[in-house]
């Protein structure tokens, strides 16, 4: 088994300005076998750290760490059985590519054999076999990436660690590249933990998300979940592209009261709603369902809005509007079939089928 497991994990770090800061706080999760898991979250946030205590580069503050069925607390790197694939590709830039990915198996006196039919192997897999003989200053970055995978894949570790192995690598390359690492996780079969601050790259690559802010684990799950089901307005507003857009309101009766609209609540959401009755919520809406009317022309008239847009993006296929409600900023993704004018009244449907509401003091969501 590959499975790996933070048992009540924290790692405290002594900084010259900050002190004694903790850069994760009491991380308990299991890592299934032959799952692809993304740690995502802004700079800081311990996920890089979260990644550095598996390979071993970090040792824990407290807590305990399995891989398989033993901890691994005390184990040095190279006895973890672990493969690590670098942001920056990490290659000797004086050896071939065919002596960078039998590096690590010469180190481990593999026999000749082996060690040829493994990189031969990983070659194929990763579309290498006429790149062997050349050096990384030759290949572009896409295959430099290529190259570090390989050199993990002919280790066959129990489990597979990248740290933004994407982040170098220019947008049309990212998304190449996207589609061959998940490509290659259903053709290995591995355990691959996978760190990124790229919320797109964290919902295209993982079976199941970890979501964390300053140290602290706030959701894990399915990306599907994360989206449809946030746990607290930090998910709602870091999944998704754009965001959630939140805004602050009143729940009177059916009606969540904003500070320009009265929009009407689903008589099905009431019931778990029925604490928050009189008290002051945060709505949120993803930027898709906000709706423009045109596109809808049997849609009721409650919940229709006319706001003056500000700001059009146009992405082709589709149009993002930005306007105002009171002092907040909302965004909506509307099909681009539809003209929208700026600085001009546009009416526009909000889907409250797909509301979430918040708690404005714990930023949990309601219900």
């Amino acid at each position: 088994m590959s499975e790996v497991r933070f048992v009540n994990v924290s790692k405290e770090f002594e900084d010259d300005n900050k002190g004694k800061f903790t850069a994760v706080n009491d991380a308990t999760f299991t890592i299934e076998d032959k799952e692809f898991m993304v740690f995502v979250g802004p700079s800081g946030c311990g996920k890089t750290t979260s990644l550095r205590m598996i390979a071993g580069l970090e040792r824990q503050t407290s807590g305990d760490i399995y891989i398989g069925d033993r901890t691994v607390n005390k184990a040095h790197p190279k006895d973890r059985d672990i493969a690590m694939v670098f942001q920056d590709y990490a290659l000797y830039p004086h050896m071939t590519i065919r002596e960078n990915m039998s590096f690590g198996l010469k180190n481990l006196k593999r026999p000749k054999e082996e060690i040829e039919k493994k990189v031969s192997e990983a070659a194929q897999i990763l579309s290498l076999e006429n790149l062997l003989d050349r050096k990384p200053r030759e290949l572009s970055g896409g295959q430099r990436q290529r190259v570090a995978v390989g050199r993990a894949i002919v280790r066959n570790p129990k489990v597979f660690l990248f740290d933004e192995p994407l982040s170098n690598l220019d947008a049309k390359l990212r998304v190449q590249m996207r589609m061959e690492l998940s490509e290659l996780h259903k053709r290995l079969g591995a355990t691959i933990v996978y760190v990124t601050h790229d919320q797109v790259e964290a919902m295209t690559l993982g079976t199941r998300i970890v979501v964390m802010n300053q140290g602290e684990i706030q959701q894990i799950d399915t990306p599907e979940e994360l989206y449809k089901n946030p746990k607290n307005m930090f998910v709602a507003g870091f999944i998704g592209s754009p965001p959630m857009n939140f805004v602050r309101g009143r729940l009177d009766g059916n009606i969540v009261q904003t500070v320009e609209h009265a929009l009407v609540v689903p008589e099905d959401k009431l019931l778990k709603y029925a604490e928050y009755q009189g008290k002051e919520v945060v709505l949120g809406i993803r930027p898709e369902d906000v709706i423009n009317i045109e596109h809808l022309p049997d849609a009721p008239a409650q919940n229709v809005i006319e706001p003056v847009i500000k700001i059009v993006e146009h992405l082709g296929s589709e149009f993002l509007v930005y306007f105002g409600i009171g002092e907040e900023t909302i965004v909506g993704k509307i099909s681009s079939d539809y003209h929208m004018e700026v600085f001009k009244k546009h009416q526009l449907y909000i889907n409250m089928e797909k509301m979430t509401l918040f708690d404005p003091q714990t930023q949990m969501r309601i219900g």
